[in-house]
């Protein structure tokens, strides 16, 4: 990863779901440079049936400053050196996904809903999974960010 350029192929796709009454619900995004090495889009979508809501879906182009954070975010949290054989299966709550290309590495990991930090003590593998935990709350954020920046709701 140390000779990761900003060129390099990089994408990640972070899924949060579980099939319920309500039908299947779930929050997605993804982060995608696109093949020309210069755009990059993230993608968005949450589907609650909860009180009939509708599917939300939002897309945005985002400049290369935008990928570099997010890839020096995956860096350091060093979530490419861990293993997800001992974290928690999906179950019936449903299951996150999180998937990361980055240069020449690729990780897929998946894990039950984490529903807070006392699952992630409890769990076979606290520390893998407390990396995993943070750095998923810390892409959400930035989704919900850059969500509420390009798109305004409610104008003032």
């Amino acid at each position: 990863m140390a000779g990761a350029s900003g060129n390099d192929t990089f994408y990640v796709r972070y899924y949060s779901g579980h099939s319920g009454r309500f039908g299947h619900e779930f929050l997605e995004f993804d982060f995608r440079t696109l093949r020309d090495g210069e755009s990059s889009t993230v993608r968005y979508a949450n589907n609650s049936n909860y009180r009939n809501d509708s599917l939300i879906r939002k897309e945005m182009c985002v400049s290369g400053l935008i990928i570099q954070e997010i890839k020096r975010i995956i860096k350091e949290s060093e979530i490419m050196k861990e293993d997800d054989t001992k974290w928690p299966q999906k179950n019936k709550d449903g299951r996150q996904e999180l998937e990361i290309k980055l240069g020449n590495e690729h990780i897929s990991f998946e894990t039950a809903k984490i529903g807070s930090l006392v699952d992630v003590t409890e769990s076979q593998d606290p520390e893998g999974l407390r990396v995993f935990y943070y750095l998923v709350q810390d892409l959400k954020a930035l989704v919900f960010s850059l969500i509420s920046l390009h798109f305004k709701i409610k104008p003032i």
